[in-house]
């Protein structure tokens, strides 16, 4: 019996990255898509809980069973799981392919990796694949070979459990992809820059910008430095949000009466 494989993402539906992720794995196992049907980026881990969902049947994916959803990434993740796969083993979850890099703390606003982390969640071996390339027509060709192969790495060897994978690829270039570096999230920020503006109406809006700090530029072993030097980055996220290191440390707290 062929894997069952669930692909969602952040981008939408429409998506060449998604077309492309659902035709790599198309060659592994039996696909099924449920996906927003408008662009999510930036959603993070949201939930639809103050507002219906509403979901239909798309025929974007041919005889692919595929289903675009009013939600956020995550309810995507549940509604399959819960609704539409209910009782089936899922043996694979995929994410992406996003258009633009979820490198260093990205991950945390990623609704790219939000899904793939609710997958972990549910017990799935989940993945979220992410390009450098911020394009709505981006260049897939270079890493086609590279999904595929690393979700069969991840349905033949199974992952540690409570573990989705945050892959990210380097942008199209003249030089091939150098190979694949397994390392960590870079320690960076994002320094906000706000353009105060006024609409037609006189009423103040702000627009959000800035740029990315890395704070530890010379390290090897962070996903940066793997994009930065034509790797594809991959490293393990999980969702428990615990700081162990510092629970001795706040031990104090308990002399509180």
């Amino acid at each position: 019996m062929k894997p069952l494989i669930l692909v969602t993402n952040d981008d939408g539906i429409t998506s060449k990255g998604i077309k492309v992720l659902i035709e790599e794995m198309s060659e592994l196992g039996e696909v099924f898509v449920v996906a927003p049907d408008s662009p999510n980026s930036g959603m993070g881990h949201a939930i639809t809980v103050a507002s219906t969902i509403h979901i239909k049947k798309s025929p974007i994916f041919g005889l692919i069973e595929s289903y675009e959803c009013s939600g956020t990434p995550a309810d995507c993740v549940k509604l399959a799981k819960h609704e539409f796969l209910k009782g089936r083993k899922i043996d694979l979850l995929v994410s992406g392919i996003n258009h633009g890099s979820n490198s260093s703390i990205s991950v945390i606003y990623s609704g790219t990796m939000s899904a793939a982390i609710e997958g972990a969640i549910e017990g799935i071996p989940s993945i979220g694949f992410s390009l450098d390339d911020f394009n709505y027509d981006a260049d897939f060709g270079h890493v086609r070979r590279y999904v595929r192969e690393i979700a069969a790495w991840v349905l033949n060897e199974g992952l540690p459990a409570d573990t989705a994978l945050n892959v990210n690829f380097p942008k199209a270039s003249a030089e091939p992809i150098r190979g694949v570096k397994v390392g960590r999230q870079t320690r960076g920020y994002w320094k906000e820059e706000f353009d105060a503006r006024r609409d037609p109406s006189g009423r103040p809006y702000f627009w959000m910008g800035g740029h990315y700090v890395n704070t530890e530029p010379d390290s090897t072993d962070t996903d940066i430095w793997a994009l930065e030097n034509n790797y594809v980055s991959v490293f393990p996220c999980h969702f428990d949000l615990t700081h162990h290191k510092a629970v001795e440390p706040i031990k104090g707290l308990e002399n509180i009466q």
